[in-house]
């Protein structure tokens, strides 16, 4: 039976003519289809809402991450993410089909990819924090990497490893550009900053805020005793608490992530008509599957 409500297209994919086999009963289409596996190569990819380069952005694929590929048409793939399940369509020539199981992921901000061990060389590409690699041995200060290229050792954390404090992650990224859909140290979104300092601390999290507000940890009172590591929400906005105080969030405002007190955002907020929606603090340790 046809599922009344529709289930949330950024996360179940299916169109008028094509739909995941999954979805079969649930949703309505011409054909559906099992998908193809396929990883990601290019150091990022964008998903975007159609399949062309001047659609929305609605996240980023990093290097190393798998999706799953429905569809196929001039250059463009309408694809899953394995990650989050989100659903868009990204170019096709930045994927492969030769899956390989990362041995670490980045760990710094943003780190090259040289063509030899020798930080002196052109590098070749530019890798973000969560980027996975597939490192087979090391030479010197230098992770050699499958299929050509070395990046600094010390820029990269086997693949399992968690980051202590997903905060200390996301203040990393002060000073970093605002931009919508962004999942890296050159653009990052509200959202895209949330989930990625959650990822390197091992916790999954959903990619948009409306997400996030639903899913991670446990609601408290966002009037009550805030402290580090409070996630606060807004309709279609989300920032982290750093101290009781002070307040990190990626936006549009200062158009770069940004410090700042708290009551000092609440109050501009309010004034452009949106209120506090709600707050949630995760557990303790909440480790998460980091997908490839």
């Amino acid at each position: 039976m046809i599922d009344a409500v529709p289930p949330d297209p950024r996360r179940n994919a299916y169109r008028d003519d094509l739909a995941a086999e999954p979805l079969r009963g649930r949703v309505a289409a011409r054909r559906f289809v099992k998908g193809e596996p396929r990883q990601v190569v290019a150091p990022s990819l964008p998903l975007r809402r159609e399949p062309r380069f001047d659609a929305t952005l609605d996240t980023e694929a990093l290097r190393g991450e798998l999706v799953t590929v429905y569809d196929e048409s001039e250059g463009w793939a309408w694809v899953q993410l394995s990650r989050d399940g989100y659903v868009g369509y990204m170019p096709g020539e930045g994927l492969t089909r030769a899956l390989v199981a990362p041995t670490h992921r980045i760990s710094a901000l943003r780190t090259y990819v040289y063509p030899e061990p020798d930080g002196k060389t052109p590098p070749l590409a530019l890798l973000s924090l969560n980027a996975g690699i597939a490192a087979p041995r090391k030479e010197g200060k230098f992770l050699a990497l499958k299929g050509g290229g070395f990046v600094v050792a010390s820029h990269a954390a086997p693949a399992g490893a968690a980051e202590p404090d997903f905060v200390a992650v996301a203040e990393a990224f002060v000073g970093t550009p605002y931009l919508w859909g962004g999942r890296t140290s050159i653009g990052i979104d509200c959202s895209g900053l949330v989930q990625l300092a959650l990822e390197a601390a091992g916790y999954a999290s959903p990619r948009d805020a409306d997400m996030q507000a639903q899913e991670l940890g446990r609601v408290i009172d966002p009037e009550g005793a805030l402290r580090r590591g409070d996630l606060v929400f807004w309709e279609g906005h989300v920032g982290v608490m750093t101290s009781a105080k002070d307040f990190l969030h990626a936006n549009a405002f200062h158009m770069a992530v940004a410090a700042e007190p708290f009551e000092q955002a609440k109050r501009r907020i309010k004034a452009a008509g949106y209120e506090v929606s709600c707050a949630r603090r995760l557990p303790r340790r909440q480790p998460g599957k980091r997908g490839p």
